[in-house]
């Protein structure tokens, strides 16, 4: 084990060359410091040390490149975080009950303001009946109630956003 002596000869011998050398290496003296100062207490763990200043400049550079790892991982870790936050802040909340009262008046006020057979074609293909039933029922052939349904929803969503965008105009 290198002894306290032994250290102190390498800390007066290479403190300041290991300190530029990481101040030059990271922009930061007391980044530098802290680091130079894990390298000496490093040192004075080791058994024995070969060619001293090699081995002092390896392992400060060693911690410089796990510390970037380290802050690498960090800042992910945070990027992460503020992903996360900023994706559950952007989640519209639940309606409020009056909201979702004001949803469906619009949707039946919508649905009033379509004709007659759109609405009826509509409302029974809601209730599960087939073009076949929905054509008797409506005086339809079975070929036009494919599309008397599809353009009655075009016609419902048209009438709906309008309404939406009526009731959005009065709010502002």
């Amino acid at each position: 084990m290198v002894t306290p002596d032994r250290l102190a000869v390498l800390f007066n011998t290479y403190h300041a060359p290991l300190v530029r050398f990481l101040t030059r290496r990271l922009g930061d003296r007391d980044e530098a410091e802290e680091i130079a100062q894990e390298t000496f207490v490093r040192a004075l763990k080791q058994e024995t040390i070969a060619s001293e200043r090699s081995w002092l400049f390896a392992v400060a550079s060693n911690l410089v490149r796990d510390e970037a790892r380290r802050g690498a991982r960090e800042q992910k870790r945070h990027e992460l975080i503020r992903a996360r936050e900023e994706t559950e802040s952007s989640v519209e909340p639940e309606p409020t009950t009056m909201e979702r009262e004001e949803d469906r008046a619009l949707a039946r006020q919508a649905i009033e303001m379509l004709g007659e057979r759109d609405r009826d074609a509509l409302l029974m293909r809601e209730e599960g009946l087939g073009y076949e039933e929905i054509a008797e029922a409506l005086g339809l052939s079975l070929a036009s109630v494919g599309t008397t349904l599809s353009r009655a929803r075009r016609r419902l969503m048209e009438a709906y956003e309008s309404l939406q965008q009526e009731r959005s105009a009065e709010r502002t």
